[in-house]
């Protein structure tokens, strides 16, 4: 194309960057190639023949297709790129993140994520103001406003001081009863739902709760529980070993928490949302079906038959 648009081997061979003979021998073997003549030499000027005029014009549309053909390719495999901006409240939400972000990442690598972690209401009062694209909360929600999926349930439970008389008997048990800890200094969720709940839960043992502390953040509660200041009522999060406590899950009644990927009705998520929401939506669908042929279960997150939603 650039021989027949100068129409000079001198001047084609420096807008190509190379040398003068090395361009004419390739020209040269593609006529013999083609079994036609392309240019008429002439002193000074080369003159393009019939063939060589439809070979430029065919060169071009060729040309102009390879590069549709590579834009077009481009934009179907272009990788998903920017920031995901999560909340997540306390409890079990950080560690379904986690594994879904690997998950994600494994398929957009070039997605990057920026997580804030507070209770529910803090984390849909910044979701309310466009600080969140998605939040991972704990049900109940406002269902008129928000749009969710159900990813997660887990045990209530109490963790006790290893030190304290309930940790000695009950160290054979994995459940503890409502009302062993009634009498005992209380440690709970912040949350105002939260806690009118666990007020009706203990009222319905007809006892009513001492709780001396108020908190959003597990860890802190966890803290608490290990210099022996009370026992801690909280969602059930990991089984991980700790030696200066317990963690047994609640009984007579028991209930359970729910935690939900939720998402703004009113706004058009963006398309990295998107994505990530349909990624968990479908890990939440073949997780749900191979927890249906597999026989064996978590003994840690095991919810007792009859807990009902708190």
């Amino acid at each position: 194309m650039v021989v027949a648009q100068e129409l000079n081997f001198t001047r084609a061979a420096k807008r190509l960057n190379m040398s003068q003979p090395p361009l004419s021998n390739q020209i040269k073997d593609m006529e013999i190639d083609l079994g036609v003549q392309l240019f008429i030499r002439g002193k000074r000027r080369l003159q393009l023949t019939q063939e060589g005029a439809l070979l430029l014009r065919r060169a071009e549309q060729i040309l102009d297709l390879a590069e549709k053909t590579r834009s077009e390719i481009h934009s179907l495999t272009k990788a998903l790129s920017g920031t995901l901006r999560l909340g997540l409240v306390e409890g079990r939400a950080p560690f379904l993140v986690s594994r879904w972000i690997k998950g994600f990442r494994e398929e957009y690598p070039l997605v990057r994520f920026q997580l804030w972690n507070g209770s529910s209401d803090d984390v849909l009062e910044r979701m309310n103001i466009g600080l969140l694209d998605l939040a991972i909360i704990a049900s109940p929600y406002d269902s008129e406003h928000l749009a969710g999926i159900i990813v997660g349930k887990e045990p209530w439970v109490a963790m006790v001081p290893a030190s304290h008389p309930l940790a000695v008997r009950h160290k054979e048990y994995k459940t503890i009863s409502l009302a062993d800890v009634a009498d005992h200094p209380l440690i709970v969720p912040q949350r105002r739902s939260r806690k009118e709940a666990i007020w009706r839960w203990f009222d319905s043992i007809h006892r009513e709760p001492d709780i001396i502390c108020e908190m959003s953040n597990y860890t802190d509660a966890v803290a608490l529980v290990e210099q022996g200041v009370g026992i801690a009522i909280f969602p059930q999060t990991t089984d991980t070993p700790n030696p200066n406590l317990i963690s047994r899950i609640i009984t007579n009644p028991a209930k359970y928490a729910e935690y939900v990927l939720a998402w703004d009705k009113k706004r058009t998520l963006p398309v990295i949302a998107e994505e990530f929401k349909n990624y968990v939506q479908d890990s939440m669908e073949e997780e749900n079906g191979r927890a249906g042929q597999d026989d064996e279960t978590e003994d840690a997150f095991t919810i007792p038959d009859g807990s009902e939603l708190l």
